[in-house]
């Protein structure tokens, strides 16, 4: 794989993997638009560790906390940082489940198709617009509770499907159920976290089962690339999410999802 190709996925996932405008849509076209061969689910989720790691350092603080309450909570002592490391954990549930279903049976790369990521984003892009207007706006993020937390991993399973992004629909159904966007945005990148993680263990346990070394040179010159990019794009999502509608995301993926319907029908 060639230094650009790799610089052009790092800073694709760098910046979009916490935008409401889908992560894995964007990397699943690289090869479709430029000619390249097709980096591979296992590139793609080395571009996510990278991301992991942004967002790790981003929210050491709250890591730390959600750590110490995890410990709390062993010694029968339950806090609110404690309560949020379980809702993190039971939200993070049905996407592995599913995650692990398409993986282990290969739908996962049917699902990489252009004509699915042009039709999610302009569906998803809907949802987005409806969500971002519906409800009352009143809920901060210690307002999380058990049924918000289900509901808002149930959503995620969505973002399996290229297009659809897993930061729109975790944030939708946090704005659906009344939170602040700056609070949804929040909850939705920690919520990131066991999910990236355990996509990236998949990843390097197949690539140490291929003995796959060039590959594995690849990822992390890819990892580490997305997570200088990542860094800066947390920091100014969240201070855009402060002053901003999510109304110029929407209007990105149509204009995506109508480019690549052109692009592949006309």
């Amino acid at each position: 794989m060639s230094l650009e190709q790799l610089i052009l996925l790092a800073l694709i996932q760098g910046i979009t993997e916490f935008l409401p405008v889908s992560s894995s849509g964007h990397l699943s076209l690289v090869h479709e638009l430029t000619g390249w061969a097709d980096q591979g689910v296992l590139v793609d989720v080395a571009v996510h560790a990278g991301t992991l790691g942004a967002v790790l350092l981003y929210f050491r603080q709250d890591v730390w906390a959600m750590t110490q309450g995890g410990f709390s909570l062993l010694r029968g002592d339950v806090t609110h940082d404690g309560r949020m490391a379980l809702y993190i954990v039971v939200a993070t549930i049905p996407v592995i489940l599913v995650g692990y279903f398409l993986l282990s049976t290969g739908y996962v790369d049917i699902l990489r198709a252009a004509a699915i990521v042009a039709w999610a984003n302009l569906f998803f892009a809907g949802v987005l617009w409806i969500t971002d207007r519906a409800g009352a706006v009143s809920r901060r993020l210690e307002q999380m509770n058990w049924s918000a937390a289900i509901i808002i991993g149930c959503a995620q399973v969505l973002a399996l499907i290229p297009g659809a992004s897993r930061a729109g629909v975790t944030i939708s159904a946090a704005r659906i159920l009344g939170f602040e966007r700056e609070d949804a945005a929040r909850f939705s990148m920690l919520l990131s976290i066991p999910t990236i993680l355990g996509g990236a263990v998949a990843s390097s346990l197949k690539v140490y089962e291929a003995g796959d070394v060039s590959l594995g040179a690849d990822m992390g010159l890819a990892a580490i690339l997305s997570f200088i990019v990542a860094l800066a794009a947390i920091h100014l999502f969240l201070k855009m999410m402060t002053y901003m509608t999510l109304t110029p995301f929407v209007i990105y993926r149509v204009v995506l999802g109508v480019g690549l319907l052109g692009w592949l029908y006309l």
